[in-house]
């Protein structure tokens, strides 16, 4: 106890030197100097446009951002437009759904993997290739599957099933259905990756002692091997909830915000504000508070991953 309370004091004294300053900036010079430009792109295009982007959502601007500054006038007309509220509950309706579903399908078929299954490999390969592919491709392969009159429907009307309705894409109350099957088509394999890689990390002893105390396998899991998977969960929730706020090709590829504005959401707002709308004020404004809703998301994951362990240490 004595020779650590010597040292502590000496690390003290050493921290409290005038060349330890000198030292901490020298240590690893060549590396630091390495990652100027790259802290340079982050301050200049991340943290400055971010500031950019706030500062003109409080203003009057049309085509350029030259406008003067209004206060929360945009914000205001932003949540008193029926289009931007239809946006922000499809975008939460489908976030939900999206979230829950990504996270079961992948947690299940990343058990089922974690079974050492034959041809293990090209099934995990054929579940993650729709993660390769751009959301726009996405979108359009399964536009044509639900088209009406060329897709599902009409092959199987032509074969004899003349009632077999599939309209999802032009129905308003099953739209959101249709881009959530084409979203889990493409996520789900990546979250399943992200889950097998959990459950791999799991030790083995951890089974042999759960059998031995006759612990049934379900229990298992959702008692011990979840809780030990807190960092992969917390991390495909970040990725996935990112991934909502973002939505935007998917739509636009599969059903272009329609029918009618039933399936739009908040980043085609933005998008047709600012370009084909000419008011880039009001698309700054949604633009800001999908940052917002973003910030929602990180910081939490930011306590938990880094203030949590600062704590605990």
């Amino acid at each position: 106890m004595a020779d650590t309370a010597v040292a502590t004091r000496e690390g003290a004294a050493d921290t409290g030197r005038p060349g330890f300053l000198k030292r901490t900036l020298l240590h690893n010079l060549p590396a630091k100097i390495a990652a100027i430009p790259m802290m340079a792109a982050v301050l200049v295009v991340f943290v400055g446009c971010t500031i950019w982007t706030v500062y003109y959502s409080f203003t009057n601007s049309r085509l350029l951002p030259t406008g003067k500054f209004v206060g929360f006038d945009q914000y205001e007309r932003l949540f008193s437009t029926s289009r931007w509220n239809v946006s922000v509950t499809n975008l939460i309706t489908y976030g939900v759904m999206s979230l829950v579903f990504t996270l079961g399908i992948g947690f299940l078929l990343a058990v089922l993997m974690d079974q050492k299954i034959r041809l293990e490999s090209a099934f995990r390969t054929i579940m993650l290739y729709p993660f390769a592919l751009s959301f726009i491709v996405t979108g359009l392969v399964w536009q044509w599957i639900m088209n009406p009159t060329l897709g599902l429907q009409g092959t199987m009307r032509n074969l004899g099933w003349t009632n077999f309705t599939f309209d999802w894409i032009a129905n308003p109350r099953m739209v959101l259905f249709a881009l959530l099957i084409a979203g889990l088509w493409q996520g789900v394999g990546f979250c399943m990756v992200l889950m097998l890689a959990g459950l791999r990390g799991v030790d083995e002893e951890i089974w042999k002692a759960a059998r031995v105390d006759g612990i049934p396998t379900w229990r298992t899991y959702i008692s011990i091997v979840l809780p030990m998977m807190r960092g992969v969960l917390v991390t495909a929730v970040v990725l996935i909830g990112s991934g909502i706020v973002r939505l935007y090709d998917l739509v636009v590829a599969l059903t272009n915000g329609g029918p009618g504005i039933s399936s739009e959401v908040p980043a085609k707002y933005v998008y047709n504000y600012m370009f084909s709308g000419g008011n880039i004020g009001q698309g700054l404004a949604a633009a800001t508070m999908m940052l917002v809703t973003v910030l929602i998301i990180m910081i939490p994951w930011a306590y938990l991953e880094f203030g949590g362990k600062g704590r605990r240490a």
